[in-house]
């Protein structure tokens, strides 16, 4: 059976606030515990009106005290935009909050604009991109029991913990979308995921060169992959490509580098004027997406973990709002979730009736 995952963005549509995007996502991560879903991620974006996902650390603490079950963590936090010893002392804190539970993503893109990255490397914060790999690293050995060893050119040595006792750590994952994420992920022996909702170009390769390339670790001895995956289940087929509309306008939007607004509801995407470029981006987009009824999603990602050789796919839940739905809930995205799980549930239990009776 494919286990389920979700990464959430905190999408921002037309007439929302800031709180009641997160109140809405907080509520979709209690939505996919009670589901048995594996795992809950969220994104680093910042300053775009749509996504309110800007500091995954914040939002996995608010969502630890609302959830049980689940594994929580970052999809993931852009490693150049912070320092590498407060980056591990968040999720270290994190462990301690909700043991067992924690992922930390890494990722390598400064998830926004130049005149942002600017203004976050005045903040005297970041890290150097070109030193990603040895940072990666350092926050492997600063989240764990024995912490990190600094040693002085005079022959001392200083250790430095992330946290005072630690009892667990953080599983830290390299999250990207190209050769180099890849193979960096099988030099260091860790688990890798490509960011397939995203680009969905190179993914064969960069899986190729994954697997081929693993250097076992202690904590990792195999290689371990999942992908993700954009995805709008509905009761009905009409239901489901309306509701995936809104976001695929704003995936052409970013493509076209158009002004960024807030995520149109289902109606106002529906009634926007259009172009051919835009229409061409759009059905580009939307010939990798899972858009459907539940049981069709559900057979899609079985298809797709199949073809892919991986036990878990995540989810982005990229359905859009209607006009009339709450805006401190997250409606659409919540009955994806509910229908997918629903789906596969019911066709695992299919499986084992057959394999029971043969």
């Amino acid at each position: 059976m494919t286990a389920l995952s979700v990464l959430d963005l905190v999408p921002v549509r037309t007439g929302q606030t800031s709180a009641e995007a997160i109140t809405a996502s907080l509520s979709l991560a209690a939505v996919a515990d009670r589901l048995g879903y594996r795992r809950f991620w969220f994104a680093e974006h910042h300053n775009m009106p749509a996504v309110a996902s800007t500091t995954p650390p914040v939002l996995i603490a608010a969502a630890a005290m609302r959830t049980s079950k689940i594994r929580l963590g970052s999809g993931g936090v852009m490693l150049p935009n912070h320092a590498p010893l407060i980056v591990a002392e968040q999720f270290a804190a994190l462990e301690a909050i909700a043991p067992g539970r924690i992922d930390l993503g890494l990722g390598r893109a400064p998830g926004s604009d130049p005149v942002i990255t600017q203004l976050l490397r005045g903040s005297g914060t970041t890290s150097d991109v070109e030193q990603f790999p040895r940072h990666v690293q350092d926050i492997g050995a600063l989240v764990s029991g024995d912490g990190a060893s600094l040693r002085f050119t005079s022959g001392g040595e200083y250790t430095v913990r992330a946290t005072p006792a630690a009892t667990g750590a953080p599983v830290v994952w390299l999250l990207g979308s190209s050769d180099y994420s890849a193979q960096l992920a099988a030099s260091h022996g860790l688990p890798y995921v490509f960011a397939n909702h995203f680009s969905g170009q190179g993914l064969e390769r960069a899986l190729d060169l994954y697997r081929t390339g693993y250097q076992p670790s202690e904590e990792h001895p195999e290689p371990q992959t999942f992908l993700t995956v954009n995805a709008v289940a509905s009761p009905t087929q009409h239901e489901a490509e309306a509701r995936a509309l809104p976001q695929l306008r704003m995936m052409a939007r970013l493509r076209l580098n158009k002004p960024l607004v807030a995520l149109e509801t289902v109606e106002e995407a529906l009634a926007a004027e259009t172009d051919a470029a835009t229409d061409q981006v759009v059905e580009a987009a939307r010939s990798r997406w899972f858009v459907g009824t539940g049981d069709s999603v559900a057979a899609e990602v079985r298809e797709f973990a199949a073809k892919y050789g991986v036990d878990e796919v995540m989810l982005s839940p990229v359905a859009g709002a209607y006009e009339s739905e709450p805006r401190d809930s997250a409606d659409g995205r919540a009955q994806t979730l509910e229908l997918v799980a629903a789906a596969a549930s019911g066709a695992a239990s299919g499986a084992a009736s057959g394999a029971s009776a043969a």
